[in-house]
């Protein structure tokens, strides 16, 4: 099968892309390289922006049957500086990439979006068809690609699945910029230097490993989950001290983060319902949270 990813020099991307080359897919990335430069050498690399109205013509030379979109700004705190710039990013770049497919005679996408699009939760795991409540330009620019998904199989018969991703981590995570919380520690720790715990460390989310991920993304380029939106989490609520402990076991460093004032805006509590994935896409998450993050600090240890 040839897919197409964008993003896919990115953390989750290039994951991806190692995975779809493993089984044997011809496989091209489309990438501008602004926060990832990860890169396998058996996919083809297409430096580019996806607001390029130049990657029309790049994507229907192609002709890839499966388009999976991870190329996005991701970042909540620069959504807000500068909403017009998330929107040209995640609006604006996945209808190009949209019309790019239909063009192509593309036959799904396979779109990554976020549970930011739930806002703040009525009821904890959050179901896949909960109402949505963006509370961010970045929350409503990912809720808008689903929209445009709907849109274009609609008027073009171009099929989609939606994946909602829980905290996603694992190896080739950052620690830089709008990081998950799992890198930040697990550098921080390694290093030798000050960790930090807001609030009172009873904040929760729900971490999934990589790898389950990027095989949810698998699946889904099969005629799978067509016309759906999946969530891609385990269900299980962790605190944020709770994970600082896990992730200070697995550093083999001391479990002694400092405490500081909880930020503004910070949800309570977060986990997804992935049990609709489970049949929808024959998915299920294989990775612990512990094991997850013992193969995530000995990939940093070794980078």
């Amino acid at each position: 099968m040839r897919v197409l990813v964008t993003g896919g020099a990115g953390f989750i991307g290039s994951n991806l892309v190692d995975r779809l080359v493993r089984d044997g897919h011809e496989v091209t990335v489309l990438d501008d390289l602004s926060s990832g430069g990860n890169r396998n050498p058996e996919a083809r690399l297409h430096v580019m922006d996806v607001r390029d109205p130049a990657i029309g013509p790049v994507i229907e030379g192609l002709r890839p049957e499966v388009v999976c979109h991870l190329a996005a700004q991701i970042s909540v705190r620069r959504s807000v500086a500068d909403p017009a710039l998330d929107a040209r990013l995640n609006v604006e770049g996945t209808v190009n990439v949209l019309e790019a497919a239909r063009r192509a005679g593309a036959r799904k996408v396979v779109y990554a979006s976020s549970v930011a699009v739930y806002g703040r939760p009525r009821v904890i795991p959050v179901p896949a068809d909960a109402a949505t409540d963006p509370r961010s330009p970045y929350a409503a620019s990912k809720l808008s690609g689903e929209i445009y998904l709907s849109a274009y199989l609609g008027l073009h018969g171009l099929e989609y699945t939606t994946l909602v991703l829980s905290n996603v981590y694992g190896p080739r995570q950052s620690p830089e910029g709008e990081a998950g919380v799992v890198s930040i520690f697990t550098d921080a720790l390694l290093s030798g230097r000050r960790t930090v715990v807001y609030g009172d460390g009873s904040q929760t989310r729900d971490y999934v490993f990589v790898d389950d991920v990027v095989d949810g993304f698998a699946r889904a380029c099969g005629p799978e989950g067509n016309g759906r939106r999946f969530n891609l989490g385990t269900g299980v609520q962790t605190t944020d001290r709770r994970l600082h402990t896990l992730v200070a076991a697995a550093a083999g460093a001391p479990d002694e983060p400092a405490f500081e004032p909880p930020r503004l805006g910070d949800l309570p509590a977060m986990a997804v319902d992935p049990a609709p994935a489970f049949e929808g896409l024959g998915w299920r998450p294989a990775h612990d949270l512990a094991a997850g993050l013992k193969a995530t600090v000995a990939w940093a240890t070794s980078a």
